[in-house]
Protein backbone atom coordinates (compact mmCIF):
# COMPACT_ATOMS: atom_id res chain seq x y z
CA UNK A 1 0.00 0.00 0.00
CA UNK A 2 1.05 3.36 -0.93
CA UNK A 3 0.05 6.85 -0.94
CA UNK A 4 0.56 9.01 -3.98
CA UNK A 5 0.33 13.05 -3.65
CA UNK A 6 -0.77 14.61 -6.79
CA UNK A 7 -1.63 18.29 -7.88
CA UNK A 8 -4.01 19.35 -9.85
CA UNK A 9 -4.67 23.23 -11.36
CA UNK A 10 -8.13 24.35 -13.23
CA UNK A 11 -8.79 28.06 -14.30
CA UNK A 12 -11.53 29.23 -15.68
CA UNK A 13 -13.74 32.53 -16.69
CA UNK A 14 -17.25 32.66 -15.62
CA UNK A 15 -20.30 34.48 -17.17
CA UNK A 16 -21.98 36.87 -14.82
CA UNK A 17 -25.34 36.78 -16.11
CA UNK A 18 -26.92 36.56 -19.66
CA UNK A 19 -28.32 37.69 -22.85
CA UNK A 20 -31.86 37.59 -22.58
CA UNK A 21 -34.26 40.40 -23.26
CA UNK A 22 -31.28 42.37 -21.59
CA UNK A 23 -31.23 40.15 -18.38
CA UNK A 24 -33.39 42.53 -16.23
CA UNK A 25 -33.63 43.29 -12.59
CA UNK A 26 -35.56 46.20 -10.94
CA UNK A 27 -35.51 47.85 -7.42
CA UNK A 28 -37.75 49.78 -5.52
CA UNK A 29 -36.63 52.50 -2.45
CA UNK A 30 -38.51 54.19 -0.14
CA UNK A 31 -38.16 56.15 2.81
CA UNK A 32 -40.21 55.19 5.96
CA UNK A 33 -41.50 58.29 8.17
CA UNK A 34 -38.78 57.45 10.72
CA UNK A 35 -35.86 58.33 8.31
CA UNK A 36 -35.01 54.46 7.04
CA UNK A 37 -35.33 53.28 4.11
CA UNK A 38 -36.37 49.70 2.65
CA UNK A 39 -35.62 48.47 -0.63
CA UNK A 40 -37.79 46.01 -1.90
CA UNK A 41 -37.12 43.76 -4.48
CA UNK A 42 -38.08 40.09 -6.31
CA UNK A 43 -34.49 38.61 -5.91
CA UNK A 44 -33.98 36.13 -3.35
CA UNK A 45 -30.99 35.68 -1.04
CA UNK A 46 -30.48 31.88 -1.30
CA UNK A 47 -27.59 32.22 1.56
CA UNK A 48 -24.94 34.34 -0.68
CA UNK A 49 -25.68 37.23 1.02
CA UNK A 50 -28.05 39.42 -1.29
CA UNK A 51 -29.35 40.75 1.28
CA UNK A 52 -26.17 42.14 2.82
CA UNK A 53 -24.91 43.47 -0.35
CA UNK A 54 -27.80 45.13 -1.71
CA UNK A 55 -28.15 46.49 1.83
CA UNK A 56 -24.61 48.11 1.58
CA UNK A 57 -24.96 49.47 -2.33
CA UNK A 58 -28.67 51.53 -1.03
CA UNK A 59 -26.81 52.82 1.85
CA UNK A 60 -23.95 54.48 -0.18
CA UNK A 61 -26.23 55.64 -3.05
CA UNK A 62 -28.46 57.34 -0.49
CA UNK A 63 -25.69 59.02 1.61
CA UNK A 64 -27.19 57.24 4.54
CA UNK A 65 -25.64 54.75 7.24
CA UNK A 66 -26.42 51.24 6.61
CA UNK A 67 -28.38 50.32 9.61
CA UNK A 68 -30.94 52.69 8.41
CA UNK A 69 -31.46 50.62 5.16
CA UNK A 70 -33.84 47.39 5.43
CA UNK A 71 -34.12 45.08 2.37
CA UNK A 72 -37.54 42.99 1.70
CA UNK A 73 -37.61 40.43 -0.57
CA UNK A 74 -40.89 38.96 0.67
CA UNK A 75 -42.94 38.05 -1.89
CA UNK A 76 -42.16 38.00 -6.07
CA UNK A 77 -46.16 38.42 -6.68
CA UNK A 78 -46.15 42.44 -4.98
CA UNK A 79 -41.99 42.91 -5.35
CA UNK A 80 -40.60 44.34 -8.62
CA UNK A 81 -39.68 41.92 -11.68
CA UNK A 82 -36.46 40.16 -11.78
CA UNK A 83 -35.45 37.76 -13.69
CA UNK A 84 -33.98 35.48 -10.61
CA UNK A 85 -31.10 34.50 -8.65
CA UNK A 86 -28.90 32.25 -10.57
CA UNK A 87 -26.06 32.68 -13.06
CA UNK A 88 -24.20 34.70 -10.88
CA UNK A 89 -26.28 37.67 -11.52
CA UNK A 90 -27.30 39.17 -8.51
CA UNK A 91 -24.50 41.48 -7.43
CA UNK A 92 -24.17 43.10 -10.91
CA UNK A 93 -27.81 42.90 -12.03
CA UNK A 94 -29.72 43.65 -9.00
CA UNK A 95 -27.22 46.02 -7.07
CA UNK A 96 -27.29 48.36 -10.51
CA UNK A 97 -31.15 48.44 -10.04
CA UNK A 98 -30.65 49.29 -6.59
CA UNK A 99 -28.13 52.16 -7.67
CA UNK A 100 -31.08 53.39 -10.10
CA UNK A 101 -33.68 53.36 -7.12
CA UNK A 102 -31.59 55.13 -4.84
CA UNK A 103 -30.23 58.08 -6.75
CA UNK A 104 -34.07 58.64 -7.79
CA UNK A 105 -34.63 58.43 -3.90
CA UNK A 106 -31.78 60.72 -3.27
CA UNK A 107 -33.23 63.77 -5.50
CA UNK A 108 -36.50 63.58 -3.62
CA UNK A 109 -34.58 63.59 -0.55
CA UNK A 110 -32.20 66.62 -1.00
CA UNK A 111 -35.20 68.19 -2.26
CA UNK A 112 -37.32 68.34 0.52
CA UNK A 113 -33.82 69.37 2.58
CA UNK A 114 -34.18 71.90 0.70
CA UNK A 115 -36.98 72.86 0.78
CA UNK A 116 -36.64 72.98 4.52
CA UNK A 117 -33.56 74.49 4.26
CA UNK A 118 -34.48 77.22 2.00
CA UNK A 119 -31.28 76.70 -0.15
CA UNK A 120 -30.96 74.79 -3.72
CA UNK A 121 -31.01 71.20 -3.87
CA UNK A 122 -27.39 70.99 -5.86
CA UNK A 123 -25.94 72.75 -2.76
CA UNK A 124 -26.71 70.12 0.01
CA UNK A 125 -24.54 67.06 0.81
CA UNK A 126 -25.15 64.09 2.76
CA UNK A 127 -22.58 62.64 5.29
CA UNK A 128 -23.22 59.23 5.36
CA UNK A 129 -24.19 59.65 9.42
CA UNK A 130 -27.88 60.54 8.98
CA UNK A 131 -27.46 64.20 7.98
CA UNK A 132 -28.04 66.31 5.27
CA UNK A 133 -25.70 69.60 5.07
CA UNK A 134 -25.16 72.67 2.87
CA UNK A 135 -22.03 72.22 1.50
CA UNK A 136 -19.18 75.03 2.74
CA UNK A 137 -21.56 75.86 5.87
CA UNK A 138 -21.70 72.13 7.97
CA UNK A 139 -23.80 74.43 10.84
CA UNK A 140 -27.25 74.81 8.12
CA UNK A 141 -28.08 71.19 8.48
CA UNK A 142 -30.97 68.80 8.90
CA UNK A 143 -31.61 65.19 9.92
CA UNK A 144 -32.71 62.63 7.14
CA UNK A 145 -34.97 61.45 9.69
CA UNK A 146 -36.42 65.29 9.91
CA UNK A 147 -36.37 65.73 6.14
CA UNK A 148 -39.04 62.28 6.27
CA UNK A 149 -41.39 63.72 8.40
CA UNK A 150 -41.48 66.96 6.97
CA UNK A 151 -41.81 65.38 3.32
CA UNK A 152 -44.87 62.95 4.26
CA UNK A 153 -46.39 65.12 6.82
CA UNK A 154 -46.14 69.06 5.59
CA UNK A 155 -44.84 68.54 1.86
CA UNK A 156 -46.78 65.91 0.66
CA UNK A 157 -43.83 64.30 -0.84
CA UNK A 158 -42.92 60.42 -1.26
CA UNK A 159 -39.11 60.00 -1.35
CA UNK A 160 -38.96 57.48 -3.23
CA UNK A 161 -37.22 55.77 -6.30
CA UNK A 162 -37.56 53.05 -9.06
CA UNK A 163 -34.61 51.31 -10.41
CA UNK A 164 -34.24 48.65 -13.47
CA UNK A 165 -30.76 47.29 -14.80
CA UNK A 166 -30.86 46.19 -18.42
CA UNK A 167 -27.36 44.92 -20.36
CA UNK A 168 -27.11 46.24 -24.28
CA UNK A 169 -28.23 43.31 -26.54
CA UNK A 170 -25.49 42.01 -28.16
CA UNK A 171 -24.84 42.48 -32.06
CA UNK A 172 -25.19 39.24 -33.73
CA UNK A 173 -23.27 38.02 -36.74
CA UNK A 174 -26.12 37.77 -39.35
CA UNK A 175 -23.32 34.46 -41.29
CA UNK A 176 -22.91 32.50 -38.13
CA UNK A 177 -25.38 34.14 -35.61
CA UNK A 178 -21.78 34.66 -33.24
CA UNK A 179 -23.00 36.98 -30.34
CA UNK A 180 -21.66 38.19 -26.90
CA UNK A 181 -24.16 36.00 -24.18
CA UNK A 182 -22.95 38.41 -21.34
CA UNK A 183 -21.46 41.75 -19.97
CA UNK A 184 -18.66 40.45 -18.04
CA UNK A 185 -16.65 37.89 -16.99
CA UNK A 186 -14.93 36.88 -13.88
CA UNK A 187 -11.94 34.66 -13.45
CA UNK A 188 -10.36 32.03 -11.06
CA UNK A 189 -7.24 29.76 -10.93
CA UNK A 190 -6.88 27.05 -8.49
CA UNK A 191 -4.45 24.75 -7.22
CA UNK A 192 -5.13 21.35 -5.10
CA UNK A 193 -3.02 18.91 -3.38
CA UNK A 194 -4.54 15.28 -2.97
CA UNK A 195 -3.03 12.29 -1.66
CA UNK A 196 -4.40 8.92 -3.23
CA UNK A 197 -4.53 5.21 -1.63
CA UNK A 198 -3.85 2.90 -3.93
CA UNK A 199 -5.14 -0.16 -1.80
CA UNK A 200 -8.35 2.06 -1.07
CA UNK A 201 -8.68 4.47 -3.91
CA UNK A 202 -9.56 7.19 -1.48
CA UNK A 203 -9.04 10.27 -2.31
CA UNK A 204 -8.02 13.33 0.34
CA UNK A 205 -7.40 16.83 -0.39
CA UNK A 206 -4.75 17.95 1.24
CA UNK A 207 -4.89 21.35 0.43
CA UNK A 208 -6.53 24.17 -1.42
CA UNK A 209 -4.65 27.60 -3.19
CA UNK A 210 -7.07 29.81 -5.32
CA UNK A 211 -7.21 33.37 -7.00
CA UNK A 212 -10.34 34.47 -7.86
CA UNK A 213 -10.85 37.92 -9.87
CA UNK A 214 -14.59 39.16 -9.09
CA UNK A 215 -14.60 42.93 -9.34
CA UNK A 216 -14.37 44.28 -6.31
CA UNK A 217 -15.25 42.96 -3.21
CA UNK A 218 -18.12 44.92 -1.87
CA UNK A 219 -18.22 42.85 1.79
CA UNK A 220 -14.83 41.21 1.69
CA UNK A 221 -16.01 38.85 4.55
CA UNK A 222 -18.99 37.60 2.64
CA UNK A 223 -16.76 37.07 -0.54
CA UNK A 224 -14.26 34.95 1.31
CA UNK A 225 -17.11 32.68 3.05
CA UNK A 226 -18.58 32.18 -0.09
CA UNK A 227 -15.70 31.10 -1.79
CA UNK A 228 -14.50 28.88 0.87
CA UNK A 229 -18.09 27.21 0.99
CA UNK A 230 -18.04 27.12 -2.78
CA UNK A 231 -14.61 25.29 -2.80
CA UNK A 232 -15.95 23.17 -0.14
CA UNK A 233 -19.11 21.85 -2.68
CA UNK A 234 -17.06 21.73 -5.32
CA UNK A 235 -14.95 19.22 -3.30
CA UNK A 236 -18.49 17.04 -2.39
CA UNK A 237 -19.20 17.04 -6.24
CA UNK A 238 -15.80 16.35 -7.28
CA UNK A 239 -15.03 12.81 -4.80
CA UNK A 240 -18.59 12.56 -3.16
CA UNK A 241 -22.11 13.48 -4.50
CA UNK A 242 -23.93 11.02 -6.60
CA UNK A 243 -27.44 8.55 -6.43
CA UNK A 244 -25.15 5.94 -8.33
CA UNK A 245 -25.48 2.72 -9.25
CA UNK A 246 -29.24 3.45 -9.17
CA UNK A 247 -29.70 6.48 -10.89
CA UNK A 248 -32.11 7.31 -13.16
CA UNK A 249 -34.28 4.60 -10.79
CA UNK A 250 -34.26 6.19 -7.17
CA UNK A 251 -36.14 3.80 -5.76
CA UNK A 252 -33.00 2.55 -3.88
CA UNK A 253 -31.33 5.81 -3.87
CA UNK A 254 -30.84 8.11 -0.73
CA UNK A 255 -33.74 9.28 1.09
CA UNK A 256 -32.10 11.93 3.62
CA UNK A 257 -28.62 13.32 4.47
CA UNK A 258 -27.96 10.30 6.82
CA UNK A 259 -27.67 7.87 3.34
CA UNK A 260 -26.55 10.46 0.79
CA UNK A 261 -22.20 10.74 1.00
CA UNK A 262 -21.03 14.07 1.79
CA UNK A 263 -17.60 15.12 3.10
CA UNK A 264 -18.06 16.29 6.81
CA UNK A 265 -16.27 18.79 8.78
CA UNK A 266 -13.16 16.58 9.45
CA UNK A 267 -12.55 16.63 5.12
CA UNK A 268 -12.59 20.05 5.23
CA UNK A 269 -9.09 21.04 3.44
CA UNK A 270 -7.56 24.07 4.13
CA UNK A 271 -7.76 26.64 1.79
CA UNK A 272 -5.67 30.00 0.98
CA UNK A 273 -7.53 32.36 -1.08
CA UNK A 274 -6.31 35.48 -3.03
CA UNK A 275 -9.02 37.96 -4.15
CA UNK A 276 -7.72 39.77 -6.76
CA UNK A 277 -10.08 43.19 -7.65
CA UNK A 278 -9.96 44.61 -10.84
CA UNK A 279 -13.45 46.76 -10.53
CA UNK A 280 -16.01 46.23 -13.67
CA UNK A 281 -16.99 49.04 -15.77
CA UNK A 282 -20.40 48.26 -15.51
CA UNK A 283 -20.49 46.82 -12.09
CA UNK A 284 -22.20 48.30 -9.17
CA UNK A 285 -19.44 49.80 -7.47
CA UNK A 286 -17.12 47.86 -9.90
CA UNK A 287 -18.70 44.75 -8.46
CA UNK A 288 -19.25 41.23 -10.32
CA UNK A 289 -20.03 39.01 -7.15
CA UNK A 290 -17.81 35.09 -7.10
CA UNK A 291 -21.37 33.22 -7.41
CA UNK A 292 -21.53 29.65 -8.92
CA UNK A 293 -17.68 30.30 -9.87
CA UNK A 294 -16.46 29.01 -6.51
CA UNK A 295 -17.13 25.38 -7.11
CA UNK A 296 -16.69 25.18 -10.46
CA UNK A 297 -12.53 25.23 -11.03
CA UNK A 298 -12.10 22.49 -8.14
CA UNK A 299 -13.91 19.83 -9.81
CA UNK A 300 -11.28 19.89 -13.09
CA UNK A 301 -8.40 20.88 -10.41
CA UNK A 302 -9.04 17.32 -8.31
CA UNK A 303 -9.34 15.08 -11.26
CA UNK A 304 -6.21 16.23 -12.22
CA UNK A 305 -4.94 15.64 -9.36
CA UNK A 306 -5.63 12.53 -9.51
CA UNK A 307 -3.99 11.85 -12.45
CA UNK A 308 -1.26 13.54 -11.29
CA UNK A 309 -0.99 11.36 -8.24
CA UNK A 310 -1.57 7.60 -9.65
CA UNK A 311 -1.72 8.08 -13.58
CA UNK A 312 -5.54 7.35 -13.77
CA UNK A 313 -8.15 9.78 -16.02
CA UNK A 314 -12.18 9.78 -14.22
CA UNK A 315 -13.61 11.49 -16.93
CA UNK A 316 -16.93 10.79 -14.94
CA UNK A 317 -17.89 12.57 -11.44
CA UNK A 318 -17.58 11.63 -8.66
CA UNK A 319 -14.53 10.18 -8.74
CA UNK A 320 -14.79 7.41 -6.27
CA UNK A 321 -12.81 4.89 -5.06
CA UNK A 322 -13.93 1.99 -7.34
CA UNK A 323 -13.41 4.11 -10.12
CA UNK A 324 -9.77 4.70 -8.84
CA UNK A 325 -9.10 1.25 -8.11
CA UNK A 326 -10.35 0.16 -11.41
CA UNK A 327 -8.30 2.36 -13.34
CA UNK A 328 -5.17 1.84 -11.24
CA UNK A 329 -6.16 -1.93 -11.96
CA UNK A 330 -6.39 -1.30 -15.58
CA UNK A 331 -3.07 0.52 -16.41
CA UNK A 332 -1.06 -2.44 -14.10
CA UNK A 333 -0.47 -0.21 -11.03
CA UNK A 334 -0.29 3.45 -10.34
CA UNK A 335 1.61 5.99 -12.35
CA UNK A 336 2.59 9.01 -11.15
CA UNK A 337 3.18 11.50 -13.10
CA UNK A 338 6.10 13.95 -13.05
CA UNK A 339 4.66 17.24 -10.97
CA UNK A 340 6.15 20.50 -12.56
CA UNK A 341 9.25 21.33 -10.55
CA UNK A 342 10.40 18.06 -10.02
CA UNK A 343 13.37 16.80 -12.02
CA UNK A 344 12.26 15.41 -15.52
CA UNK A 345 8.74 17.09 -15.27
Amino acid sequence: MTKHRGRGVASINYPIGMNLGGDPSQALVHSNPDGKFTVALSSIDLGQGMKSVTRQIAAETLGVPVEDVYVDTADSDIGPHCMGSFASRGTHRVGNAVIAAAKEARGVLLDAAAEELEVNAQDLETDGKGNIHVRGAPQRSITVRDVSIAAQFRQGRTISGRGIFLIPLSDVNPETGEMSPVSCYAHACLVVDVEVDDETGVVDVLQMNSAYELGRALNPKLVEQQLVGGAWMGMSHALYETTEPYYPDRAHAPNDFNDYVMPGPGDIAEHNIAVLERPAPDGPFGGKGPGEMCANPVLPAVANAVFNAVGVRVDDLPISPEKVLRGIKDQGGARPMPTPGQAGA
